[in-house]
């Protein structure tokens, strides 16, 4: 079993910037890739982010690409999301997942466990 609790998020204005953190339990954590997933409300869940299990892979949403970071550090069973530049549109439940796959996983499908979710909202 592998639970997931997030952290970081919070209220910025617009152009500022803010840091998620996904802390993993389960002695499984470091062998699997991990995504980032939001949730507006109204609309469906969507791919943000996913960092292969080494880190060595990342792939992100065109939306963020340029603008957002993802990474890990296995050590210390946590990964990470460096959000700049952030834009209204950017506001949503934020959510930490864990892919059934080694590889980076854009597909929601693949995910197994999931966190309980940091509310960001950006204002303008």
């Amino acid at each position: 079993q592998v639970q997931l609790v997030e952290s970081g998020g919070g209220l910025v204005q617009a152009g500022g910037s803010l840091r998620l953190s996904c802390a993993a339990s389960g002695r499984t954590y470091g062998t699997y890739a991990m995504g980032w997933f939001r949730q507006a409300p109204g609309k469906e869940r969507e791919f943000v982010a996913t960092i292969n299990w080494n880190g060595g892979n990342t792939q992100y949403a065109d939306s963020v690409n340029g603008r957002f970071t993802i990474s890990r550090d296995n050590a210390k069973n946590t990964v990470y999301l460096l959000m700049n530049t952030l834009k209204p549109e950017d506001t949503a439940v934020y959510y930490c997942a864990r892919s059934r796959t080694l590889g980076s996983a854009t597909r929601i499908d693949l995910y197994d466990y999931w966190g309980q979710g940091t509310q960001v909202t950006v204002s303008s």
